[in-house]
């Protein structure tokens, strides 16, 4: 069987893989199906590296290979057209509240995709805030699906094989300067894998250093509102996962105060879960902006700087350690300066530091330890 494969010229084995996806082939040896798909895999979904990117000066059109001819092209175009209409529009409202533009970079890979990374540093509000757009092909280990999802997404595959994908999504964090403004993260994504399987994943949350009740009570109202348009589950169950993954298991207590947060999500038609994406990422600007545009000039203490250091020490630790992203990232080969955005430029560890019975610092302790109903 293999010499046979091996005598059909490289035009056949393309013309194969690409009759038996669409399935047009279905008379084909077995064999030679499997590995004429193998072959085109190769070809469509090369291995990436931490350094395969390529900066370039101009945008493209668009980051979605003209040529791919697997999986579901209209919602990867749209998708990701998606994402850079919402890049613009929340780089548009942070620049414009702190005074400091967004510097970009624009990178893309041989094999296809690429991204647009935005970062606002040493702002006015902002100490760093990053939004960044990626679209990926490639093949990765089963070990980073199975970082990257909590269902078996890699059932069928043999041991060791790779799973080519293509991803493409939106990620942002804001860390303002004042430690009585809160930090804010969101991720949008569409996620394909070889064979047709596809789902979508996100979620947007608040990582406040001090607790202000309507704060809080504002953003998680703003997200039910979204989600109960779309389903009336939708907000009880995203609120309770994201209580749930955002936990530092190590600490026992979570990042923040949660948000909503969803992954494996294929249970509607894409259309359908497409526009509660969209109109997830359409909500993050009237739910945070007013939060820090409320607290970006508030008086402070050098203690409570501190406190919100050693609550951004926190952060780290989960995103290390825990945050499937950048798990991902960097098992799959990722752009480090991407991957590793969402860190806070300063940040602050304390020996077996407990903050004072009855203070302020203790009484967000007590929500971080036990997640509380905001709405």
């Amino acid at each position: 069987m293999i010499a046979l494969m091996l005598a059909l010229p490289v035009n056949s084995v393309g013309w194969m893989a690409g009759s038996i996806r669409h399935g047009t082939a279905p008379s084909a040896p077995l064999g030679i199906r499997m590995v004429a798909e193998k072959a085109l895999n190769k070809a469509e979904a090369p291995s990436i590296s931490w350094d395969s990117h390529t900066y370039v000066d101009e945008v493209p059109d668009s980051l979605v290979r003209d040529d791919d001819l697997g999986g579901n092209m209209d919602m990867r175009r749209r998708f990701e057209a998606n994402c850079r209409r919402a890049q613009n529009e929340i780089c548009k409202a942070i620049s414009e509240l702190d005074g400091v533009e967004f510097t970009q970079d624009v990178w893309t890979r041989e094999g296809g995709g690429g991204g647009i990374s935005r970062v606002l540093k040493d702002g006015n509000v902002f100490e760093k805030a990053g939004c960044s757009l990626s679209v990926v092909y490639g093949t990765m280990p089963q070990e980073a699906l199975r970082s990257a999802t909590q269902l078996n997404r890699a059932e069928g595959y043999a041991p060791g094989e790779r799973v080519p994908f293509f991803a493409c999504g939106l990620s942002s964090v804001m860390h303002p300067r004042n430690p009585m403004a809160p930090t804010m993260h969101f991720n949008y994504r569409y996620f394909e894998t070889d064979g047709g399987v596809w789902w979508f994943g996100g979620g947007s949350d608040l990582t406040p250093s001090y607790l202000f009740e309507e704060d809080v009570r504002h953003f998680h109202q703003t997200y039910k509102d979204v989600c109960d348009k779309h389903d009336p589950t939708y907000y009880e169950r995203f609120k309770k996962w994201a209580d749930e993954y955002f936990l530092i298991k190590h600490r026992g207590e979570t990042r923040g105060l949660g948000g909503i947060f969803f992954d494996d999500l294929n249970e509607k038609d894409p259309d359908t879960l497409f526009s509660f994406s969209r109109d997830c990422l359409d909500a993050l600007i009237p739910a945070y902006v007013p939060l820090v545009a409320k607290h970006k000039d508030d008086d402070f203490t050098e203690e409570q700087k501190k406190w919100q250091q050693i609550r951004r020490g926190r952060y780290v630790e989960f995103n290390l350690v825990y945050d499937r992203g950048t798990v991902f990232g960097l098992k799959t080969g990722g752009r480090i300066e991407s991957i590793l955005m969402s860190l806070p430029e300063t940040a602050r560890w304390e020996y077996n530091h407990s903050p004072q019975p009855g203070s302020p610092e203790s009484e967000i302790m007590d929500a971080f330890k036990n997640p509380r109903e905001w709405c």
